[in-house]
Order: C-alpha cells, then structure tokens, then sequence
C-alpha cells in the first residue's frame, strides 16, 4: 500500500491542527514535540504562535537539542536563553534533551554508514514524538524535512558531529558528503525503532529559503509558500514535499532545486527507504 501525505494549501495555525487530525492517530504517553527553535538572527522560522493549536491540542512539550557549532545554541545555558528570547517558554514547556548527563547510545544493525547513534537521555521521558518540521533548503543537507529533524534534529550536540563526520565526529566538516546523507537515514531509523513507530510527522512548507533555520544569516524565501503536509510516513512526506517543489511553476523553484540537487539531498531519501524509513511511494491526499 502506498503511504498517505496529507495536503493543504491553506498555511495558517489552524491548518496544522487540521492535517495532524486527518492522520486519525493517536500518540500515547508522554509526548515530545520535536521542532527548530532558530538560531539567533535567522528571520525565515516558524515562530511559536505558528504551532499553538496544535500544541494546545497534543499538550506535549517542546523538545530540542545543542548544536555542534558556534552560535546561540550551542550550550544549555545559550539554548535556553533562546527558547526564551524565541517566546517558545513563554507558550509551552520545554526540554533540551541533551541538557546534560550521558547519551543514550542507540544502535543501528542495519546501519549503511554508521551503527550507532547518539541523543540527549532526556528522550526516553517520552513516548512517542511529533515531529513538525520547517521544510527548506539547508546548506550541506540540500533540503530539511522529516529525516533530518529526525536524525541531526534528535541527535546530542555530540551525535550531530558523529553523524556529519559519518561516524568520525572530528570530520564534522570533512566526512565524504554521500556518506554524510546515508548517516542522517541510519540515524533517522534508530530514533524510529527507539519510539517504536509512535511518531506523526508534519511539514510546513513556508517561508522556503535555500537556507536553514539554523542559519544565522539566511538567505530570504526564494519562492511562494506551497502548503503543509502530514503523514506517518517521514520518507513519503520528504519525496511529497520535493515532488511539489518540482511541480511548482514559481521562477524561484530553480534556486532551490539547485540547492537540492548541487548537495544531492534526494540520496537522503532513497538512503532512508533502503534502511526502513518509510516508502517514497505515496498517496497525495488533498483536504
């Protein structure tokens, strides 16, 4: 069977909410929402009052990780001040899952480059998670969605240089750029098995700039907002959100195909099927 993508066109808070109901699931437990709390200076992330309906709804609490480079929120204390500045602990709780103490170390048998994977411990004071992904370019990855909010998203400030260096964190910068691609699907995979397939993922496809939200100084948005999308499948939800890019007749879609296709950011996906993932054979379901 083909995995079903929700679709709309509609781009509002309450859209979200709307695509997370269509999913007809129900995430047991303790909820983690996983999203990107922006760095400092980055103008294109989708800011709290964006995810309040659907956060209201769920009741979960907002759940990141240290990054692996300068910046503001490359430290506990930093990243905290801004989830604060952000307004993200004004609105809802929050936890840093690498905040301290010792990774959980995951393996990954089946793993193409990599076979373990490293995240916050604070990951397992939940049950299931909601990942609700900004979908962009991104300057090495070529694209984030799903996968990487998943793998270098869930990924400990030490898992994400393990996985950029494909398993040798003092390559974070250097690893083999392929090898890089298949790392994020193996750690993707291991964050799937970890919360036994409890996961709902959705896509915002707004404000697409070549660059990441984890981008301080970002390029602006290169073409119209699409819509968002949702399934509980995170490889269909990617290859449908690639798939409208294409699809699109926007001018500025050949920025950002560039950007995709200059860092081979559809290997992701494929590397990402091979291991289990999900399927890239969907059903686009327009509501």
């Amino acid at each position: 069977m083909k995995s079903k993508v929700y679709f709309t066109r509609d781009i509002t808070p309450e859209a979200v909410l709307r695509l997370y109901e269509a999913l007809d699931v129900t995430l047991p437990g303790k909820i983690a929402v996983k999203l990107h709390s922006g760095e400092v200076g980055n103008q294109n992330f989708l800011r709290p009052e964006f995810f309040m309906p659907i956060m209201e709804s769920v009741k979960g609490t907002v759940t990141e990780c240290n990054t692996a480079y300068n910046g503001k929120r490359n430290t506990t204390e930093k990243h905290l001040e801004t989830l604060k500045e952000h307004g993200w602990s004004e609105y809802f709780p929050v936890d840093l899952l690498d905040a301290e103490g010792e990774d959980i170390v995951l393996d990954i048998p089946n793993g193409a480059v990599i076979q373990k994977n490293y995240i916050g411990n604070h990951a397992d004071r939940y049950d299931s998670m909601l990942v609700l992904s900004h979908f962009k370019g991104h300057p090495m990855g070529g694209y984030g969605g799903a996968l990487k909010q998943l793998s270098i998203g869930v990924a400990s400030s030490f898992g994400k240089a393990y996985i950029h260096g494909a398993g040798d964190p003092k390559k974070i910068w250097t690893a083999d750029h392929d090898s890089f691609l298949r790392s994020m699907a193996d750690a993707a995979s291991s964050v799937i098995a970890f919360y036994k397939n409890n996961l709902a993922y959705i896509n915002v496809m707004k404000n697409l700039s070549v660059d990441c939200d984890c981008c301080a100084v970002a390029e602006d948005p290169c073409m119209k907002d699409i819509g968002i999308l949702a399934s509980l499948d995170p490889v269909a939800l990617d290859k449908a959100c690639l798939d409208l890019v294409y699809a699109s007749d926007d001018p500025g879609r050949d920025h950002l195909i560039e950007r995709i296709e200059s860092r081979n950011g559809a290997l992701t996906i494929d590397a990402a099927e091979q291991v289990g993932c999900g399927s890239k054979e969907y059903e686009l379901i327009e509501i």
